[in-house]
């Protein structure tokens, strides 16, 4: 089966970023791969790679068909001993693209083929070099953006999430073998556990899994940036405070009401966590189609978002019409983290704007759904004032744990739906067991589960379309 999923062919590609650079890296794997590359490489220390040493690098001249391409390194891994388990040639030139080109020409000519994303680890899955939950964290620690993105990624990639997932998979295995034998035993009226033991070992065990499920929140704003939607009327500053956050200009800043008209994303790094913010169009009233139509998807970010940024402005706080419309506003942040941002503090004394401040607590306390005074924090997004706060506060407001280097934290969206899957499951043979059902109609469930935790580390995984889905995403060269 393994076989039929590799392919006995030998595979190529560029494993560096791609374009121009002072050195580029080739990666061959495959059975033929060292005899391959001899075909196109010489070296006066070894006549032939077949007699080079293992992870020693020599240096040599690359040619094909008469004319000299490069000079450079290679680097023999045989197998099993390599990233993939099989033999595995990597050659450093330069990073000229005219050069990587023409050497993957040669050794394509040679018999090598272009590899597809993530075939090479896919390859070290398949030859158990890893399992499918450490592949998948290659993918991951080579797209980190953060601090967090890449502690995640690398205590996945070094196996104690596996672990876990192995002791899980063994527990509910150990709990099946229990009911099971109470099945094949049964007209001899022996019990090999009762149900209360049972039912201990099938709570301990959904509740690994419930925590696990659970920290898929976590994980998930961890890797894919927590949307904050910065949200308020027109011409509040909400463009320029996106633009002040980021440091540059990304959105279109104007006196002009309605000026935004569609959400505008982009992410920020704060404290290791990324956030995107989402400068959302003006909330007003309107008779023009097209902005009625950005306001509209404004309200699905608002919805959405993980946080709100409600911008007040400072100078319009005392208008009916403004506050009708930023009353309007308010259900839509119930049981949803939000901070009110007082903006354009700049253009009054610090007494008016403490004045300001209380009025528009008692505001909106009164109209909130929890009766609660929010969080107000004056800024200037014009000028820069209280945006240190704002990050800090961002932190604060969302509450997230830290997480350390030993911590489990489920960010991939297919492991969380295989946990939920087996949570399912688990929840359902525990309603059986309470209820007194017989243990043959409890024990498909409980496989079930079974098969879901073993998914998540490959070991019941045997669909090539499954393994295509998973590395398809993967870059080229990994």
């Amino acid at each position: 089966m393994i076989s039929s999923l590799i392919g006995s062919d030998t595979i190529c590609a560029v494993a560096t970023a791609p374009g121009m650079g002072g050195i580029a890296i080739i990666r061959v794997s495959g059975s033929e791969a060292i005899g391959i590359v001899d075909q196109i490489f010489s070296c006066r220390e070894v006549r032939t790679l077949e007699r080079a040493k293992d992870r020693m690098a020599y240096f040599g001249r690359f040619s094909h068909e008469g004319k000299t391409i490069d000079e450079g390194l290679v680097t023999c891994f045989r197998a099993p001993r390599s990233y993939t388990g099989e033999d595995v040639v990597e050659i450093s030139c330069h990073g000229s693209v005219f050069i990587q080109q023409a050497l993957l020409e040669a050794l394509t000519d040679q018999g090598c083929r272009m590899a597809a994303p993530g075939e090479f680890t896919r390859r070290a899955y398949l030859h158990g070099k890893m399992d499918l939950s450490r592949a998948e964290a290659v993918a991951d620690l080579i797209a980190s953006e953060s601090e967090g993105q890449h502690r995640m990624a690398l205590t996945q990639m070094r196996g104690g999430y596996s672990a876990e997932f192995a002791q899980l998979r063994e527990r509910l295995l150990q709990l099946t073998s229990l009911m099971e034998l109470e099945l094949d035993f049964s007209e001899e009226d022996v019990t090999f556990a009762d149900r209360t033991q049972l039912l201990e070992l099938l709570d301990e065990l959904t509740e690994k899994i419930e925590r696990l499920t659970e920290s898929f929140r976590l994980g998930n704003a961890i890797k894919r940036g927590i949307p904050v939607a910065i949200a308020g009327a027109t011409n509040v500053g909400k463009s320029t405070l996106l633009n002040a956050l980021l440091g540059e200009e990304r959105a279109i800043v104007s006196d002009i009401h309605g000026t935004t008209r569609d959400t505008i994303e982009d992410v920020l790094n704060i404290d290791g966590v990324l956030f995107r913010f989402i400068d959302t169009a003006g909330l007003r009233l309107t008779d023009d189609t097209i902005e009625a139509l950005g306001i509209d998807r404004s309200y699905d970010k608002i919805d959405k978002a993980s946080l709100v940024l409600l911008l007040v402005d400072v100078l319009r706080i005392a208008d009916a019409d403004y506050r009708s419309a930023l009353l309007q506003l308010l259900p839509r942040l119930e049981n949803k983290p939000f901070l009110v941002l007082l903006n354009k503090v700049d253009a009054i004394d610090p007494q008016t704007t403490q004045a300001v401040l209380t009025d528009l607590s008692s505001l909106l306390t009164e109209y909130l759904p929890s009766g609660e005074a929010p969080s107000i924090l004056p800024i200037s997004a014009q000028r820069g004032d209280g945006l240190d706060e704002l990050r800090a506060a961002l932190i604060k407001a969302l509450a997230l744990p830290e997480l350390k280097s030993t911590d489990l934290v489920v960010s991939n969206a297919r492991h969380h739906e295989l946990l939920t899957k087996a949570l399912h499951s688990l929840r359902t043979v525990r309603t059986g067991l309470t209820d007194g059902l017989p243990t043959d109609l409890l024990t498909p469930d409980l496989r079930g589960a079974i098969t879901a935790i073993g998914e998540v580390t490959g070991a019941d995984i045997t669909s090539d379309s499954v393994l295509h889905n998973i590395f398809a995403h993967f870059c080229i060269g990994k």
